[in-house]
């Protein structure tokens, strides 16, 4: 036992001697290095591209804002109508005015060329911002151009009925031809849905064959090809309307007091609505001038803030532009001038306003610009607006860069 004292003390001494020399050796250059660089890469976040996309895009609206006095921002929430027989008179509206847009009424066999030119002028008489160009392109009886380059258009519920392939041929086409115009904004597709069997008395949509199915479930995928169809295009879409015309007897572009009792805010054809304004494509959102008594009895949807906010903008959450239903010339909002008109819609939570009647648009902007000029809330709901309504420009490259 007293001679193992020693060797115990010996193996020790020879155990320190090993660690000091560890301690004391080189660390390899690698190994020095490698671990800050661990520590660096793990410190640094990566980049996100599409935050980096929406920072640009936010700096071109703020870049926009600046360039334009105040009349001109708000201009920006209007797209007004200019008859197919005179399309210059767009010319000062653009040019003096600087709407947001212009709508091409009625019908015309006017060529993809023709139109083109026309539009290229539209655009170099608004650098700053160009306008949208919209038309009603949906095929059947509500097709505004047919003519060289455009060709005709099934009605929706033709296109419904297409083989898949075929189907997004027709919506592919669809979006060259508007795209090949100048035209950026179709007031398309119509997302309501009709009951069968009730389609002979459903005068705005039924009975016109504007509807793609008679469920939900039968109209959003085939809406979604057409939506697509003109985005791989430049064009954006539009779901009208909102929340949705398939259940009334009479077309809000005639007739008074046109009233829903069906669809209420967890019904699926507002469900329906929902999915594919959400689309990557990023569709506008076209508001009904009907009432909904199960939604809003007091209000029409275009003029309600239970509807456009509360409802799609909320419950849905849409966030992008939603375009009203003509405010000019309908009968349905006859009722009101058109400037509490055009407060109204912006007021519920709307961001462009359109006039078919170009008569009305001075009156219209008047009152936009007197009411936010006399109350706060309503001109931060505008400037909200009107960045929403360029942000959508900027998306499309309509905005200098």
């Amino acid at each position: 036992m007293r001679r193992s004292v020693p060797r115990r003390s010996a193996l020790l001494a020879l155990l320190c001697c090993l660690a000091t020399a560890c301690a004391s050796s080189p660390v390899p250059e690698a190994q020095r290095t490698a671990e800050p660089a661990r520590s660096s890469a793990a410190a640094t976040p990566t980049p996100d591209p599409e935050a980096a996309r929406q920072a640009a895009l936010d700096a071109q609206v703020t870049a926009t804002l600046a360039r334009l006095d105040r009349d001109g921002q708000l201009a920006q929430l209007f797209v007004v109508g200019v008859h197919l027989d005179d399309l210059s008179a767009a010319d000062p509206l653009v040019r003096d005015t600087r709407v947001g847009g212009i709508f091409l009424r009625g019908r015309s066999t006017v060529s993809t060329t023709e139109l083109a030119a026309t539009t290229a002028r539209w655009r170099s008489l608004s650098p700053g911002a160009a306008p949208w160009v919209a038309a009603d392109q949906e095929g059947g009886r509500v097709q505004t151009l047919s003519g060289p380059g455009f060709g005709a258009l099934p009605a929706a519920w033709e296109q419904a009925q297409l083989p898949p392939a075929q189907l997004a041929a027709v919506a592919d086409g669809m979006g060259a031809s508007l795209a090949s115009a100048g035209v950026t904004l179709n007031l398309a597709p119509v997302a309501d849905v009709v009951p069968a069997g009730t389609e002979g008395g459903n005068a705005p949509i039924g009975a016109l064959g504007r509807h793609y199915g008679s469920t939900a479930a039968t109209m959003t995928p085939t809406a979604q090809v057409v939506i697509d169809g003109l985005a791989a295009h430049g064009v954006t879409a539009t779901l009208k309307h909102f929340p949705g015309l398939g259940h009334v007897q009479e077309n809000t572009d005639n007739a008074v007091g046109v009233t829903d009792t069906v669809i209420g805010a967890d019904h699926e054809q507002v469900a329906a609505f929902g999915r594919l304004a959400r689309s990557p494509s990023s569709p506008f959102v076209m508001m009904s001038s009907a009432t909904y008594a199960q939604i809003d009895p007091a209000g029409q949807a275009a003029f309600s803030r239970p509807v456009v906010t509360d409802l799609l903008r909320g419950q849905l959450g849409f966030g992008g532009v939603v375009i009203s239903d003509d405010l000019g010339a309908a009968i349905a909002v006859q009722d009101l001038p058109p400037g509490e008109r055009a407060v109204r819609f912006l007021a519920a939570g709307g961001t462009l306003v359109l006039t078919v009647d170009s008569r009305v648009a001075p009156e219209m902007l008047a009152a936009v610009r007197d009411r936010a000029a006399a109350d706060p809330a309503f001109a931060a709901a505008v400037d909200g607006a009107v960045r929403t309504a360029l942000l959508a420009k900027a998306r499309l490259g309509m905005l200098p860069g």
